[in-house]
């Protein structure tokens, strides 16, 4: 690739299915203003909550009406902006939408405060024994148990507005990283220019020319480098607004505030970071055989994604569908033929590779519209992969959205990433058992490592950083650019020991270049998500217990309905415990094994 297409030059079968939801921004317009007058519907309703359950019911049914429409609002210019953010009118329009959405929890913010101020056994007995409330048995128990950490109505009304100008701290950051950032071109071997830039990086990273794979590396740390300074401010200004957050609602700390709501207990951070540095040196053995397989006397984070074989099968779209509709057939023809009918009909998936399209990948979508995928589909083995793990957080959605109401309609981030690495595990699976060619098997290890690189090494990394650094703003210690730079090192210098070649400053900057920081402590549940799903995934390929599927599935379809852990343990895995950890780092042990059978 020399050129990148402009977004009108795509087509238009690869980009997402925009028209679904409102089908012009006069559409979008006019909603908005429509939502934005049915705000006001809900001041009556202060006050008087108590009153009766069928006043408490009537309130939660506004409240979801409400809500559907403002997040159908929210997510459409959003979605948008990160598959085209060089149009000019997205942008307005999705200021437009978070300020709305800041109005609405400002809004709305009156009726947990108020609740709670009922006798707490009335409130109990209307949703045990009353028809109209007993659905929101699980949400009272949930507000009742986190009741310490909810402020005023005054004081949940002021933080409501201040979520707009605070959540803006992430849109600068956005901003600079998907519109404002340029990186100069990486070049090949043979001294041709290959574009750099978001959505082309992890092509080249894995391209077949050492020399373009360095360049692109270095070239694309060097710009956040040059940035440094805004992007740490940025940050830090995030970090902050967690700590004085946590504070006010009376946690012990940022990692606290961010678990509690969801009732996972702190040490299953800790499991998962202890568990994860006592296997450090697995990931030194793997950097050692991969030098060897590659034929290099030296190995540096350039080559951590270099082909093992020039022989990666080249997939269309379809051919990758195809491969990830083999994979999940254990769980039915319900789930399969829902999932392509996503992808080739109704297109869920907007993967086409054009300027201004954001870096990664994503799942998105409202109650009220299909589950979105984001991502650029390069037409490997990597992309077919990265388009399993979308697909299995959109199903999961899917699922979640077709068996539950809106208020449990939110699973939490930890059972989220437990879907998409699960659609992963059972795919690769597949695809090991079916074709013993040495160059396909070199090919899928590369898949493999490359995922498992990212959620159990990068994510735990990046999970021990931020820990750090909420730590040191929780004490009031002073923190830099300089600093971030250096505890991130630090931390990459354990992880890749002495059997990996470094770039210190350029592996210091790995921070700055992932938006997943300004969602707190979201890193680490990418690394407990694979675990839990590789637990569930080798139950129900083993075929030992016939009621697996049935079990995972529930899962899926219970999404908020009930808290992650227990929810969990319900299909087959208990995460409060570091054994799924350990199970999926002998995972690890075994693909390295297997490479090093190979070569």
């Amino acid at each position: 690739m020399t050129t990148v297409p402009a977004r009108s030059d795509v087509p238009a079968e690869s980009t997402w299915n925009h028209e679904s939801v409102f089908p012009s921004f006069a559409a979008w317009r006019e909603e908005y203003q429509a939502a934005s007058d049915a705000i006001g519907d809900i001041a009556p309703f202060k006050g008087t909550l108590a009153q009766s359950p069928e006043r408490f019911a009537e309130w939660f049914d506004l409240h979801a009406t409400i809500a559907r429409r403002v997040w159908k609002l929210y997510m459409y210019p959003v979605m948008w902006q990160a598959c085209d953010g060089e149009n000019e009118e997205i942008k307005g329009m999705v200021g437009q939408a978070q300020g709305l959405a800041g109005n609405f929890i400002s809004s709305a913010s009156f009726a947990e405060p108020e609740l709670l101020e009922m006798d707490p056994g009335e409130l109990l007995q209307w949703t045990q024994s009353e028809p109209v409330t007993q659905l929101y048995e699980h949400y009272v128990d949930n507000l009742m148990r986190t009741k310490q950490h909810i402020l005023s109505g005054e004081l949940e009304a002021a933080l409501g507005l201040l979520s707009d100008p605070l959540g803006r701290i992430e849109s600068i950051r956005g901003a600079l990283n998907d519109m404002d950032l340029t990186f100069e071109a990486a070049t090949d071997s043979a001294g041709v220019a290959q574009p750099l830039i978001q959505s082309t990086r992890d092509k080249l990273l894995a391209d077949s020319d050492r020399e373009a794979r360095k360049t692109a590396w270095r070239n694309y740390a060097d710009s956040y480098l040059k940035f440094s300074n805004t992007l740490a401010t940025a940050y830090l200004a995030s970090v902050k607004s967690n700590v004085v957050m946590a504070r006010l609602r009376g946690y012990d700390s940022v990692l606290h505030a961010k678990l509690s709501p969801n009732n996972i207990p702190v040490e299953v951070f800790h499991n998962l970071i202890n568990t994860y540095q006592k296997h450090i040196p697995t990931w030194h053995r793997y950097w050692d055989v991969r030098r060897r397989a590659l034929g290099y006397d030296r190995i540096h984070p350039w080559d951590i994604w270099a082909p093992l074989t020039v022989d990666d099968p080249a997939l269309t779209f379809l051919e990758a569908v195809d491969m990830i509709a083999a994979g999940m057939a254990p769980l039915g023809d319900d789930y399969v033929a829902t999932m392509r009918r996503g992808c080739l009909e109704e297109r869920w998936v907007d993967y086409a590779i054009n300027e201004g399209k954001s870096e990664g990948a994503f799942s998105y979508g409202t109650y009220d519209s299909y589950p979105f995928i984001m991502m650029s589909f390069d037409g490997n083995l990597s992309s077919m992969s990265t388009l399993a793990h979308e697909l299995g957080h959109s199903m999961h959605s899917h699922y979640t959205r077709a068996h539950q109401p809106f208020v449990y309609s939110h699973y939490s981030m930890f059972a989220a990433e437990v879907a998409s690495n699960f659609n992963q595990a059972m795919v690769r699976a597949q695809l090991f058992a079916r074709n013993d060619d040495r160059n396909f098997q070199l090919a899928l290890i590369q898949e493999a490592m490359d995922n498992i690189h990212r959620y159990f090494f990068i994510m735990p990394t990046l999970a021990r950083f931020e820990f750090e650094v909420h730590s040191r703003m929780e004490n009031d210690e002073p923190l830099t650019p300089e600093t971030l730079n250096q505890i991130m090192a630090d931390f990459y210098a354990e992880g890749y020991g002495k059997t990996m070649t470094d770039d210190p400053t350029r592996t210091g900057i790995t921070w700055a270049q992932f938006g997943h920081l300004y969602e707190a402590y979201y890193t680490f549940q990418y690394a407990t998500g694979i675990s839990a799903a590789h637990a569930l995934a080798n139950a129900i390929l083993a075929g030992d217990d016939s009621d697996a599927v049935e079990r995972y599935l529930a899962f899926l379809r219970a999404g908020g309905s009930k808290y992650p852990i227990p929810a969990l343990m319900a299909a087959g895995v208990d995460m409060s415990t570091p054994l799924a950890v350990e199970e999926t780092f002998k995972v690890l042990e075994g693909l390295v094994d297997r490479l090093e059978g190979l070569i």
